[in-house]
């Protein structure tokens, strides 16, 4: 049997230079399944990803995902992408299966919360105040510097991960303190800065919105002293003064210490997000 996939319809290109197009899944030419391909929003053409991809239930158990799989990373690899991305849901385990036999490596996860009804306390001795203006050009600068060099760490190429750096700034902090939905924070002990928490308002899932941290920084004089568990918790006091009941994050994978406070804290993966270079 050949498996092959079948365009649906144009291919979709933005000013931008971003790409996306649907497929159906054929074997011998009957429709099985489709998949939607693009290139990752914020990477740059060179990063391709798999944004859907799903067999018909009668045609399932028979390999016919992993060879679409394949399939659809050889498209990619004619738009000129070096490395194809996929989000699988944390409790779809055949998909994660398929993703470890073709090779691909977790990079990060995405992670939720259903928050308490009653605001949790803050530790003895913190403060919390907004971020002056007069700090937000140096938190900004340093803060897209870390968050390019983990995506750098891990294996994206820097103009990629700088890219990436920079379009998150664009998309989610348009106007900058000012940005609606957004507050950045400072945690103050005995008087020095101990840390900057950062919040929003994203989708979290297709149709389920909630609060997000988009960045946590503990100042270097003040770890390892649970201010990050403290700012996490004001992440929560954040969120449901905003009304939501939701609070999601994203956390690199082989970032241990942060997923077990996330895990202590009651945050549940939601998706595994994974890579794999197109040789």
């Amino acid at each position: 049997m050949t498996t092959t996939l079948r365009p649906t319809g144009p291919l979709q290109q933005t000013p931008g230079g971003d790409r996306s197009r649907t497929y159906d899944v054929c074997v011998n030419s009957r429709r099985v399944g489709s998949v939607r391909l693009a290139t990752a929003p914020g990477f740059g053409a060179g990063a391709g990803v798999i944004e859907a991809l799903g067999i018909d239930e009668k045609d399932r158990r028979r390999g016919r995902g992993t060879v679409a799989a394949l399939a659809a990373e050889e498209v990619l690899r004619g738009w000129g992408c070096g490395e194809v991305q996929i989000s699988v849901p944390a409790d779809a385990r055949a998909a994660l299966r398929m993703a470890d036999a073709l090779g691909y490596t977790e990079r990060s996860r995405n992670m939720v919360k259903e928050l308490p009804g009653e605001p949790p306390e803050l530790p003895p001795g913190i403060t919390v105040r907004p971020m002056t203006e007069a700090e937000y050009g140096d938190w900004r600068a340093k803060a897209t510097a870390s968050f390019a060099q983990s995506w750098i760490d891990r294996g994206v190429p820097e103009d990629q991960a700088r890219a990436k750096a920079e379009a998150s700034n664009r998309t989610h902090l348009p106007q900058g303190l000012a940005t609606p939905h957004v507050s950045i924070d400072v945690a103050v002990a005995d008087g020095e800065v101990a840390g900057f928490l950062w919040t929003g308002r994203i989708e979290l899932e297709p149709g389920l919105h909630g609060a997000f941290v988009y960045d946590i920084e503990v100042a270097e004089a003040h770890r390892g002293h649970g201010y990050g568990r403290a700012l996490m918790l004001l992440a929560e006091r954040v969120a449901l003064g905003a009304g939501e009941r939701l609070l999601g994050l994203h956390v690199f994978a082989g970032n241990t210490p942060a997923i077990r406070l996330y895990e202590s804290l009651g945050y549940r993966t939601t998706y595994v997000n994974s890579w794999k270079p197109l040789l």
